[in-house]
């Protein structure tokens, strides 16, 4: 088994102190900001229905966010999948497997806490390492039995607050077979990264051994989009399609076995690493993937000032780069390079 990178944990200092003071005070005039929207919907006479789904909306994610918060600093995978999905489907059994695994990685599983492939992924890791988003619903769906009655669930009316705490609070998506809110799940988290409203991370299809749902899915994909000109090449690098468990399993944990993170500065992306690039591979870098880069050259960096949020991080090395964000397909491929070249993920 490889090495492994967990997340690094702060440390407090006196630096840090003064960085959390004027934090609060941030803190403070966002507040502000949110009464003063609030204020601002008496002046426009908002209807009675537009005030109850903002008002709803916003209990619901700071909620949500609260119980959240204290597992931010824990690696987390959402699993998608069917809720119709029964026990003798060999769906049933990858997704159990697949919690499992990770969850002996040390990965809590985040799952819209119903029945089916959510129960599965849920089974597999244990209560202690679930955490749970559900739906509520006039059919369905009661959560599970072993994330109901647990803080770690959440239970929300909206599907969109539901969706965005799937994809904010989590390090990696895996999807297995599904009807019309798995597919719904699936491309939303392929077009936020795409478009990079949320920071690359691995997006696995996982299926059943031998399984056509995400090959069939992939030919799609290819046949209709990427031959079409209505997705880039590039764009195929940021899922994988598997039957696999561990290799589902390891596209999720190479892929931050050097890479940690990522952080826009003004114009310049900002990658933080947990090894070091020789001159060798930035020399790679910067030839093979030159047409990523807007202006100057992919370079190495010390922490900016303005990371001070991110104090637990300032000792990883970083690359910087004015990065040109229609092209998240090929920032991903690099990742991968930079991950083969240093820790010898190079996947399967």
């Amino acid at each position: 088994m490889k090495k492994r990178h967990p997340l690094k944990h702060p440390h407090q200092s006196e630096m840090d102190v003064i960085e959390h003071v004027s934090e609060l005070k941030h803190h403070e005039e966002l507040i502000a900001e949110i009464k003063q929207t609030a204020d601002k919907l008496a002046e426009d006479k908002a209807t009675r229905g537009d005030l109850k789904i903002l008002s709803r909306a916003l209990k619901e994610l700071r909620y949500a966010f609260k119980v959240f918060s204290p597992y931010r600093m824990n690696r987390k995978v959402t699993v998608f999948g069917s809720a119709r999905t029964k026990r003798e489907n060999p769906c049933y059994t990858t997704a159990e497997t697949f919690g499992r695994r990770m969850a002996e990685e040390g990965w809590m599983v985040v799952t819209g806490a119903g029945g089916g492939i959510m129960e599965a992924a849920h089974r597999g890791s244990g209560r202690e390492m679930a955490m749970g988003l559900n739906i509520l619903l006039p059919f369905e769906q009661e959560a599970n039995p072993v994330i109901a009655g647990d803080p770690k669930l959440v239970s929300l009316k909206y599907f969109f607050t539901r969706k965005l705490m799937f994809v904010k609070e989590v390090h990696a998506i895996v999807s297995c077979p599904g009807g019309f809110g798995t597919l719904d799940e699936a491309f939303e988290s392929l077009t936020l990264v795409q478009t990079g409203k949320r920071d690359l991370m691995p997006m696995v299809m996982l299926d059943e051994p031998g399984g056509t749902y995400w090959s069939h899915f992939l030919n799609y994909i290819r046949n209709e989009l990427l031959d079409n000109g209505l997705i880039s090449p590039g764009d195929l690098s940021l899922f994988k399609v598997t039957d696999n468990v561990e290799e589902a399993i390891e596209e999720v944990l190479g892929f931050y076995s050097v890479y940690n993170s990522m952080r826009f500065i003004r114009d310049r992306l900002v990658l933080r690493l947990h090894v070091e690039p020789t001159e060798l591979l930035l020399e790679r870098l910067n030839d093979e993937f030159a047409d990523i880069v807007v202006s100057g050259k992919i370079e190495k960096v010390a922490v900016h000032r303005l990371e001070s949020d991110d104090a637990h991080l300032a000792e990883l090395p970083r690359l910087s780069l004015n990065f040109d964000r229609k092209a998240v397909g090929r920032l991903r491929q690099m990742i991968d390079v930079i991950n083969c070249e240093l820790e010898g993920y190079c996947g399967v």
